[in-house]
């Protein structure tokens, strides 16, 4: 897109004495967030402070520092870094006069352009309405001035400042419409269960590479007729619906694949809320996959962030294996991280193959699920049965007898048990 057609935006973030986040860090993380949006960051202002004031968020001599900067460099929009409230919105949009968005905002923007399965939209448009509710004073001047933008997509434009009890009633109904899509998929994960395929769910920060490494791995199952490739692209937020594929491990075993919405610092509390039950499918998984970003400079935060959402969801007592990303950038010697934040760990590069082979053989091996080399003899009347493992499994060898065929392979203990009457 050409740069003159973009929102031009200047971006504001207050660093006090406790912050665990690197100021500088987190204004960068913004950046990405405002041109996941589709603007373009002209300048960037930070004030340090004692602490946050409460009508106005920064003082008012910044506030009107920055109305000047708007003025000078044909700025429409300003970018806040942390979360404010409805009175702020108001007073600092009268202030600077122009559009006040902050970053809690922008990610559900971002999310509410993004999302395209049906329940995407509901989650995103319950979080927008949630956040909005108690704002709606101060959303109401610039969402009848400006006609679309950075932070007004979704129900922005359906006249949110009208009616309050319009918008509880409006919440009330998408919840029951994602009750509905929950028991839906509760009945797609209860055949999930009964194929006994186990689960590997990837886990991480946006655009560590998720999308790019479940492309890499789906290409180690030629047989299936579900392989399809999900969409990349080098932006923050590029994928939000859930992604299920299917793989081989090298022992043959077929296993599942689900792709996460990614993870930022400040995520929107109403946002983890709204997207509750998709995160909860992590529940389900026999296996995470950590993927991280090794060309970003902030690891630690990175690591941190995911590790704090997953222990919201209780799921930290799973195995997880760290899986380093992009080493094609960086070089495995200049890696700084806190080695106490990890566990198993692997160095990789999905986008140049670098040890995918080796990740897998790790899948294989922290897999909770064991594997067991058995010989099956299959009757005549259960021949179904040789689809299924040729299917699910890498047949080492297969024998045509008189009363049945002969099957050597490795299966899970699982189908051990299972079919434990057929084993010679």
């Amino acid at each position: 897109m050409n740069e003159s057609n973009l929102e031009r935006v200047l971006i504001v973030g207050v660093e006090l004495p406790n912050d665990t986040i690197d100021i500088e860090t987190s204004m960068d993380e913004l950046q990405e967030l405002v041109i996941a949006a589709g603007g373009i960051v002209v300048s960037r202002v930070i004030q340090k402070k004692e602490g946050i004031h409460p009508a106005h968020f920064i003082g008012k001599g910044k506030a009107m520092e920055i109305k000047n900067y708007c003025e000078e460099l044909d700025i429409s929009t300003v970018v806040f870094n942390d979360e404010l409230s409805g009175a702020q919105l108001r007073n600092l949009e009268k202030m600077i006069d122009r559009k006040i968005v902050d970053r809690t905002n922008l990610i559900l923007d971002i999310f509410a352009n993004r999302a395209k399965s049906n329940e995407g939209k509901l989650q995103v448009k319950l979080a927008q309405l949630k956040y909005r509710l108690p704002r709606l004073i101060g959303f109401s001047d610039y969402l009848s001035r400006t006609g679309g933008g950075i932070g007004t997509r979704g129900p922005g434009e359906q006249k949110l400042e009208t009616d309050r009890r319009h918008i509880l009633r409006e919440i009330n109904n998408i919840e029951k419409q994602l009750k509905e899509v929950e028991q839906v998929r509760s009945i797609k994960r209860k055949k999930r269960d009964e194929s006994n395929l186990p689960i590997v769910a990837l886990v991480g920060y946006t655009n560590a590479g998720k999308s790019t490494l479940l492309n890499r791995l789906i290409e180690f199952d030629n047989e299936s007729l579900e392989k399809k490739s999900v969409y990349v692209e080098d932006m923050l937020f590029a994928t939000l619906d859930i992604s299920l594929r299917r793989s081989k491990l090298p022992n043959g075993q077929a296993f599942l694949i689900t792709d996460t919405v990614g993870f930022v610092s400040k995520l929107p509390t109403k946002l983890i809320e709204a997207f509750k039950g998709t995160l909860e499918e992590v529940k389900y998984a026999d296996l995470l996959l950590h993927v991280v970003d090794s060309s970003n400079k902030d690891l630690d935060l990175q690591i941190k962030t995911t590790l704090n959402i997953l222990k919201d969801l209780d799921v930290l007592d799973k195995p997880i294996i760290t899986v380093f990303n992009k080493m094609d950038k960086v070089d495995v010697a200049n890696l700084v991280f806190d080695n106490s934040l990890v566990d198993e760990k692997i160095f990789i590069s999905a986008k140049n193959d670098i040890n995918i082979d080796k990740l897998m053989e790790l899948i294989e091996k922290s897999l909770p699920q064991k594997f067991k080399n058995v010989r099956l003899k299959i009757p005549f009347d259960k021949q179904s049965l040789i689809n299924y493992f040729m299917k699910n499994y890498n047949v080492i060898n297969i024998e045509y007898l008189e009363d049945g065929t002969i099957l050597d392979l490795v299966i899970s203990h699982i189908d051990f048990e299972k079919y434990k009457d057929y084993i010679l």
